[in-house]
């Protein structure tokens, strides 16, 4: 099954003096990663536009529909990452990550249905709560939060991503063994 178009936005704050992160959780009822802490995002509709355009639009329309969040017109959204759903899995979409910083003093609404709670978290506080079992990550979310925990500040990562925007490579994990015994290992793993 090909893979679904889709985006995503991880929401910053923290200007020059930190980094904090936008989380909201998926209503446990959801057929997919239901209960678990990502970032606001879904797949490309056909009124949101093909390509970038279609995938940048699709990131925004997403991120007010679950979060109550709308950017400045003309919003700048940095690509950081794209991961393709594994291909041994029935639900599969190839989505782009891109940064944008809050409005000042934003506060999320969540829509409380399809997102039921969200929080503002630093990359490391968020992995120490999944380690605690507090948390729900699913895998790309874990693996761009860890990415995520080496800058200090907001500034700092977004001028990282700016360099480095044109030369993104999909990621695409692959599922190995079944059943309790599946893991999941990204291509660099070699195993």
């Amino acid at each position: 099954m090909s893979p679904r178009a889709a985006a995503t936005v991880i929401l910053l704050r923290g200007g020059s003096e930190q980094l904090e992160l936008l989380l909201v959780r998926r209503t446990p009822a959801a057929r997919f990663m239901a209960g678990a802490w990502v970032f606001p995002g879904g797949a490309v509709d056909p009124a949101d536009g093909n390509g970038q355009t279609g995938l940048r639009a699709a990131a925004l329309r997403e991120l007010r529909e679950e979060a109550g969040m709308a950017l400045a017109p003309e919003p700048e959204l940095v690509a950081f990452a794209r991961w393709i759903t594994p291909a041994e899995l029935p639900i599969r979409f190839d989505t782009w990550f891109y940064l944008a910083t809050a409005p000042a003093g934003a506060s999320p609404q969540v829509d409380g249905s399809e997102i039921v709670d969200f929080r503002w978290l630093r990359p490391v506080d968020a992995l120490t709560d999944f380690e605690a079992g507090e948390l729900e990550l699913a895998f790309p979310t874990r693996k761009q939060l860890e990415q995520l925990g080496r800058f200090s500040s907001a500034e700092a990562l977004l001028a990282h991503a700016r360099a480095l925007e044109n030369a993104i490579k999909p990621v695409q994990p692959r599922v190995v063994g079944s059943g309790e015994q599946a893991r999941i290992i990204l291509p660099d793993d070699g195993n």
